[in-house]
């Protein structure tokens, strides 16, 4: 309490960056409900609601992105481009010689991809949008017609709409990139996980509600329960499982393996320096939460053309339909490949993000070297040869806690939205961006000589 006195009162400056990401939050939240004029939201619900696969990939797509797919709004596409464009260049970092040489300027070179970064996020705002329109606002629904309200369906209004939306996901940049100037946090990360903390509402009515929400489930205080939702004893188990998951994610999220590093001693006059022991902190889960984005991406497309294939041949094709259910189901199948999926995502990610060449040759620069190993070639195979270990490790963990989720809703007979925040890309995330607040508060608390938030 006298931390967050502290920070709330005694520092202003930190009241003010607070104030000020909590207005750009709201605006953001306030946008994410205003509808696109031209479209009938009632259609667009029953077609995302459908089942489809094309309807579940954009849904998953929504969770990471802070997206409105669902509503056809103005923010309907949310930073998903931005996004995009950003893993773009950062891909391009790791072998374009020109983007790899701006990388290594520091912050003037940041600024630079950051500026091509926004530059390429229009073309793909204007390509997404285009296919976002004419996947479901401009298709058929048996015998209801188009989802454009009548009068609105001409080529003018199509490229309204599409325009609407690429300013919208302009907008939703600049709150970011505002956020990160006045505000407080990571500004892009914040607007995620605003978007995901906000199904909350809904998952507690699917929890505590029957009937689409029509009644409250009284048998959630009974140890047997009515049958028709989860009882007391469910109920205890999911919360305890709850902080167990989220103990354990934080613990791994901050988990770091130190190398033990040694500076040569060099004589000046009559003094010696250097020869100080330090460590080289690598992060257990170097990969972060895109190795799940990238296999739960990559999965929805085999439902997705399965789904195509089997409407094109009258469903008739019962190994296709097969298949579909499995990776609609998530099925035993479909966690298998999900698995492999997020290990060869994870090495991969790492490969292109660490460089044990230019570790080493940087110890090797500033004077340092790991004892027992000569710098150079020795040093870059056996950073190599941990950070291989370290990552096996990472993925292990990120494809238990990718998984959790569809053994809950499975075992535990809870709806998947709830079960959802139990573990996967949803929980994942709202913990990275939470440590990564609580940091940011952290060193404005230090830098006032005032006590940290988790020291208190």
């Amino acid at each position: 309490m006298n931390t967050l006195y502290t920070i709330f009162f005694r520092i202003p400056e930190l009241q003010q960056k607070i104030i000020i990401t909590i207005i750009f939050l709201a605006v953001y939240r306030i946008g994410y409900h205003i509808p696109l004029p031209m479209v009938d939201q009632t259609h667009i619900a029953n077609q995302f609601t459908g089942g489809g696969g094309l309807g579940q990939l954009l849904q998953f797509a929504s969770v990471f992105s802070g997206s409105a797919l669902s509503q056809g709004t103005i923010f309907g596409l949310g930073i998903m481009p931005y996004i995009s464009a950003s893993i773009i260049f950062q891909l391009l970092a790791t072998f374009y010689p020109p983007l790899e040489k701006l990388q290594k300027e520091g912050e003037s070179g940041r600024k630079k991809i950051n500026e091509y970064t926004r530059y390429a996020t229009v073309p793909i705002c204007l390509v997404q949008s285009y296919l976002y329109v004419n996947s479901f606002i401009l298709s058929k629904q048996n015998s209801q017609g188009a989802l454009f309200l009548p009068g609105w369906d001409n080529f003018f209004d199509i490229m309204t709409a599409v325009l609407i939306m690429t300013c919208g996901t302009m907008f939703l940049m600049w709150i970011g990139e505002q956020i990160d100037e006045y505000g407080i946090g990571n500004g892009i990360s914040l607007i995620i996980m605003a978007g995901i903390v906000s199904r909350l509402p809904e998952a507690f009515k699917l929890l505590f509600f029957t009937d689409n929400g029509a009644k409250f489930n009284w048998g959630i205080f009974e140890i047997g329960g009515t049958g028709q939702g989860p009882n007391l004893a469910t109920l205890i188990v999911l919360i305890l499982l709850f902080i167990l998951v989220v103990y354990f994610v934080i613990l791994i999220t901050k988990a770091q393996r130190h190398i033990a590093t040694q500076s040569a001693k060099h004589v000046r006059g009559r003094r010696v320096y250097g020869g100080m022991r330090q460590s080289l902190p690598l992060r257990l889960n170097h990969a972060g939460v895109m190795p799940v984005i990238f296999a739960s991406s990559l999965l929805m497309v085999p439902y997705f053309l399965l789904s195509l294939i089997n409407n094109m041949i009258s469903n008739n094709w019962s190994l296709g339909n097969k298949l579909a259910a499995e990776f609609q189901e998530h099925g035993y199948l479909y966690n298998l490949l999900y698995v492999v999926g997020i290990f060869g995502f994870a090495f991969f990610w790492v490969a292109i993000t660490f460089n044990p060449k230019e570790v080493a040759n940087n110890l090797r620069d500033q004077g340092s070297f790991i004892p027992g190993y000569r710098p150079g070639k020795r040093t870059e195979e056996y950073l190599e040869k941990v950070m291989t270990r370290i990552t096996l490790v990472g993925a292990a963990f990120l494809s238990l806690v990718a998984i959790l989720p569809t053994l809950i809703a499975r075992s535990m007979n809870v709806n998947a939205m709830v079960a959802s925040f139990f573990g996967g890309t949803s929980l994942l995330i709202v913990i990275s961006v939470c440590l990564d607040l609580v940091q940011k508060v952290n060193s404005h608390l230090v830098m006032r000589n005032y006590q940290g938030v988790t020291e208190d």
